[in-house]
């Protein structure tokens, strides 16, 4: 299948696409907090800490990590959004230290009004991703709904004692992030014609590369605390990750990567609604000691198959970042240090 031959423009059928399409974080923490909790002492990380996936121990050194990801389109090309909501979905597994094998599409497309080739090219875009992440897609559901979402359920393994969970930071570690951020605000701007296809573009490939080389890297290290980064931000999901941890982090606003045309762009006023959404959140939690508001909201944007955000002892940092670029990973940056305890707060300086 060409995937260069673009039968229908995805992007004129949402508002919101990608990530920026979740419940707002403090939304959902209200509806999540009643829930019924199960007792069985094989689980190892449910909902209690609101982590990347659920883990469930099979055996003394076999665990399994379920998750599941779905949104409205990121990009007009169906190859490109199969693609990229894939890598999306598949990442929950790596930011909990295990290795993807088996995934389901749960897709919803509407039977009218978009050419069902649109619909292969997603599937098609989907399985060229699961197979670069060496996981078996056995199949799926489709529902009838206008506008198309796509995503998967997908089951990793771990071993039961190297779970990295958001609840795993350790006083004075360095915190990396693998990743650029600004993808919220990159797409929104090319929808709204004011940004550089080169951007654009750039963007897309960073959405579509697994986080398979940074989840290696933190299994060397034994890293113990980690999430990726998606719809809430690079604040939203930090100050997750400190609440969890039961400790503060400082971030620096220096040394957070962005994708080029980013900053620009926000001193435009191209701020989406999510990333406001993402601030009033973290509210309070948040400390600013820099004056850098473009940073700020940068740093609160959605993104779409983000980077890992983990914690790694100092002694550590340097050959961790040498290995990651070494893999392609260019923008990965020391962002931050965790602080000996806290609840949650992010200072930013």
């Amino acid at each position: 299948m060409d995937n260069n031959n673009n039968v229908f423009d995805l992007m004129t059928t949402v508002e919101y696409g990608g990530c920026s399409a979740k419940i707002p974080a403090a939304v959902l923490e209200k509806v999540l907090l009643n829930l019924p909790r199960s007792t069985d002492k094989n689980i190892l990380v449910d909902i209690d800490t609101h982590d990347d996936a659920g883990v469930y121990r099979i055996s003394d050194d076999l665990a399994l990590i379920f998750t599941t990801d779905f949104f409205p389109p990121i990009c007009s090309n169906p190859f490109e959004f199969g693609e990229i909501a894939a890598a999306n979905s598949i990442s929950d597994v790596y930011a909990m230290g295990g290795e993807p094998f088996m995934a389901l599409n749960i897709a919803m497309f509407p039977s009218k009004g978009i050419p069902l080739e649109a619909y292969a090219q997603i599937l098609e875009g989907a399985a060229s991703t699961a197979t670069k992440a060496n996981t078996i897609i056995l199949g799926g559901h489709t529902i009838d709904d206008n506008p198309p979402k796509f995503g998967l359920a997908v089951i990793g393994r771990v071993h039961p004692n190297k779970v990295i969970t958001n609840a795993g930071l350790k006083p004075n570690q360095m915190l990396i992030l693998t990743k650029p951020i600004g993808s919220g605000i990159i797409t929104a701007a090319m929808r709204m014609g004011i940004v550089s296809n080169e951007s654009y573009r750039e963007t897309l490939e960073w959405m579509k590369t697994l986080n398979d080389k940074g989840a290696e890297v933190m299994r060397k290290f034994g890293v113990t605390g980690g999430t990726d980064i998606t719809g809430f931000g690079l604040f939203g999901h930090a100050h997750k990750m400190a609440k969890a941890s039961k400790v503060d982090i400082d971030i620096y606003s220096t040394r957070i990567p962005y994708i080029k045309e980013t900053y620009k762009l926000v001193e435009e006023g191209c701020i989406p609604g999510a990333g406001f959404r993402n601030e009033e959140y973290v509210g309070l939690n948040l400390h600013m000691y820099s004056s850098d508001y473009n940073c700020k909201m940068i740093c609160f944007d959605a993104q779409t198959s983000g980077g890992l955000l983990f914690g790694i002892d100092e002694a550590y940092v340097d050959e961790a970042i040498t290995m990651l670029k070494s893999f392609g990973l260019t923008y990965t940056s020391v962002i931050g240090k965790v602080k000996p305890s806290g609840n949650g707060q992010i200072n930013f300086y």
